[in-house]
């Protein structure tokens, strides 16, 4: 993946840690040869994130909130006021009050329903909005992050489910949207991975431990392998890829019952 991105510039949006999938992502790009900026949402995960986005030589962190219009603003205002143009965003943020994604969908609240679709699903379409005078000139990529539980019940997964249904929609739709102007949008879905979002899921281990025994790779996704198919994504090898949601799971997706020796 060697200078892939040599000369592309984006912005990473939700690391949280080392072990996050936005930071598996923003390596893989900055070994590609990518430019990136970074935002984070308080003074902790600031704190985390400073030694991580230095590894990757980058000074630019901007705080935002994806609920509020004027944070959002602000942070797309420092953006531009840096560069002029940027190439690709990654969008890797969800929430969800965990109290909520055990038992049953029956009882989500209203409260928990609305704030679940705005943070998980609806900031995309926010971003891309901020994101697309940026891209205009150029063109560029809008990644996002999903999971197969959009698509399939999975244990206490709940409105985190529906909230990726809909972000996954909002893909294509985007997709729609920006493309005449060369701009592609797509999304990933890892299988279960072992991140600060996934520990917040009930039964995460066992969730874990049952897609690596019965995946056709009888493995679970790695940071690399996400982050590898962001750079494909990024890069002009993803020249004519949109609206695609992109499995990155050993294959886990195709199943219908478990191996036979899991049965």
């Amino acid at each position: 993946m060697t200078e892939q991105l040599a000369g592309k510039r984006g912005l990473i949006m939700g690391v949280a840690n080392e072990r996050s999938i936005a930071w598996g992502i923003a390596k893989a790009m900055s070994e590609a040869g990518a430019e990136l900026a970074f935002t984070y949402q308080g003074a902790a995960f600031g704190k985390r994130l400073a030694p991580l986005a230095e590894r990757v030589g980058s000074d630019f962190m901007v705080d935002v909130d994806v609920t509020d219009d004027v944070s959002l603003d602000k942070a797309f205002e420092a953006l531009q006021a840096r560069w002029d143009t940027i190439d690709f965003v990654v969008h890797a943020i969800a929430y969800s009050d965990k109290n909520e994604l055990t038992g049953r969908i029956l009882d989500t609240s209203r409260a928990n329903f609305k704030n679940s679709l705005d943070i998980s699903a609806y900031s995309f379409i926010e971003i891309a909005r901020r994101a697309h005078p940026m891209m205009v000139e150029n063109g560029g990529t809008l990644i996002t992050l999903t999971y197969g539980g959009a698509n399939r019940v999975t244990p206490f997964y709940n409105v985190m489910g529906v909230a990726k249904a809909a972000l996954e929609s909002a893909t294509r739709y985007l997709a729609n949207d920006l493309g005449p102007e060369g701009i592609r949008v797509n999304a990933i879905s890892p299988g279960p991975m072992k991140t600060l979002a996934g520990a917040a899921i009930g039964g995460a281990r066992q969730t874990f431990k049952h897609t690596d025994q019965n995946a056709p790779l009888r493995s679970n996704a790695t940071l690399e392998a996400v982050g590898g198919t962001a750079v494909y994504l990024a890069s002009d090898a993803g020249a004519c890829t949109t609206g695609e949601v992109i499995r990155v799971d050993g294959g886990y997706h195709v199943l219908g019952m478990p191996q036979p020796e899991n049965l």
